[in-house]
């Protein structure tokens, strides 16, 4: 790991105009991805910025009757919330679904949103990677492919993100609270926060490098069934090959979101049209325009079966 300099902040504005001033800045909480990333030098940041003084660490319910969940929760904390074990079980089930309790208990909701690929060229410095090297090259292309994207890809990417509880939030409609280093804030609704590779796959979200994530606010509980069904090779501490984050209501409509299979938690609503028509129609539509290769081909089938499986459980 390489030498760097740290400093606590006493506000969010104060953190973001940190990171700011120092273009090698990062802003640090939980650690729990950025540390790994720092000790095999693809992350080499010489300035950290702690945020874990900054009192971000409240559920609280919303005037609206929604929930706000502030950058700094934890994982562990989150998912054993009564509120949102009752209002927004897909939520508890994914963050339960993710990593180890270990994790779980240092991993804060806004680091959770930040993680970077798990894609194994990303963690290898001796391979072609644009999104560690923007430009060298995409090793991941022609090789080991089994975990990796089959929507939403590019000729320069094909990574996914790794993260559970962001499938969740894009089936909840969650939007994500920031602030700048001028104090302005910024509501970005999480369909238009993670990114889809294109041509440059090193930018994972919408952010400005100094902006900071405050909190990510829900809307109201809408009730019905609510599911989170994760298909990996081991029963824990495994990345999902295929997730599926299900709000299903009585009437059949609600929301899908997949993960495990794009550079974003992947929703299209327009599949949500066709919930009450069956799994099929669902993937059709979620599916479409589809670049497998030959390794993760099955994704495509495994998702459809998922859903379907998801759906069962639903209607009981």
């Amino acid at each position: 790991m390489r030498a760097f300099s740290y400093e606590r902040v006493s506000s969010a504005q104060a953190a973001a105009a940190a990171v700011s001033n120092n273009a090698d800045a990062k802003f640090i909480a939980g650690g729990t991805n950025l540390l790994d990333l720092m000790k095999l030098e693809i992350e080499t940041p010489s300035h950290l910025v702690d945020v874990n003084g900054l009192g971000l660490d409240k559920v609280e319910k919303t005037s609206h009757g929604g929930l706000r969940i502030g950058a700094l929760v934890r994982n562990t904390d989150l998912a054993a919330d009564d509120t949102v074990r009752r209002d927004y079980g897909v939520l508890s089930r994914a963050l339960l679904s993710g990593a180890s309790g270990q994790l779980r208990n240092k991993a804060t909701t806004a680091g959770n949103l930040m993680q970077r690929t798990r894609c194994p060229y990303f963690y290898d410095p001796a391979q072609a990677c644009n999104k560690r090297s923007p430009g060298s090259g995409c090793s991941a292309i022609g090789g080991f492919s089994r975990q990796l994207g089959v929507v939403g890809v590019s000729e320069a990417c094909i990574a996914t993100h790794p993260s559970d509880m962001a499938v969740a939030m894009r089936a909840l409609d969650a939007v994500v609270e920031t602030v700048k280093p001028d104090g302005q804030k910024r509501s970005i609704p999480i369909a238009d926060f993670h990114r889809l590779p294109g041509d440059k796959p090193h930018i994972d979200t919408t952010l400005a490098r100094d902006e900071l994530i405050t909190g990510v606010v829900l809307p109201p509980p809408v009730g019905g069934r609510q599911i989170y069904r994760k298909v990996r090779d081991r029963a824990s501490y495994a990345f999902a090959l295929v997730s599926v984050a299900a709000i299903i209501q009585p009437d059949g409509k609600g929301a899908i979101a997949v993960g495990g299979v794009a550079h974003k938690p992947w929703r299209d609503e327009a599949a949500d049209e066709e919930i009450s028509k069956g799994s099929r129609d669902v993937n059709a539509i979620l599916m479409a325009g589809a670049h497998p290769t030959d390794q993760n081909q099955f994704k495509i089938e495994l998702v459809q079966r998922t859903i379907a499986a998801v759906l069962a459980e639903a209607r009981g």
